[in-house]
């Protein structure tokens, strides 16, 4: 794919071809994935909460960094978090050291959905895409991805 004369920088026919492939399967492996949780109750940005919430010490984290390790907007966050409440899964707090910012925390309820989600979204990702590495592929693949995410700041 020539760029003469557009100023574009020269990128070679199997680097967009490259491109293409990850955007396409990126889509399809997102819907396909999302369809699944949703067949439990729950949807990809549920779980995505979820998932960080879990993980975060004390199962709690400043909405803020939340939005942000969501590439969320703060309203949108809001919204998302909103939903999880209505369920009970999670909860939203002023902060405790400083009363001025907020967090959200994971619920008792909303471990215990995350604990009966998490085997099934396990073995979705293993069947999806986990078997089709081989090898050092993972490695490779989170290198890069690391890589992209530098760049992105």
């Amino acid at each position: 794919m020539g760029s003469e004369g557009t100023g574009a920088p020269d990128v070679s026919q199997q680097d967009w071809e490259a491109w293409q492939v990850y955007f396409e399967t990126t889509a399809q492996l997102t819907a396909r994935i999302e369809d699944r949780l949703k067949a439990h109750g729950c949807s990809l940005m549920d779980y995505q909460v979820l998932l960080l919430l879990y993980n975060a010490p004390d199962r709690r984290m400043r909405m803020g960094e939340l939005a942000h390790r969501m590439v969320f907007s703060p309203s949108r966050l809001s919204y998302q978090v909103g939903v999880l409440g209505k369920r009970g899964w999670v909860e939203r707090r002023r902060v405790e050291c400083d009363g001025r910012g907020w967090e959200a925390v994971l619920t008792a309820e909303g471990l215990r959905a995350f604990r009966e989600l998490r085997p099934a979204h396990a073995r979705d990702v293993q069947e999806l895409f986990f078997s089709a590495l081989q090898g050092d592929d993972a490695a490779r693949l989170a290198d890069l991805m690391r890589r992209v995410s530098g760049l992105l700041g």
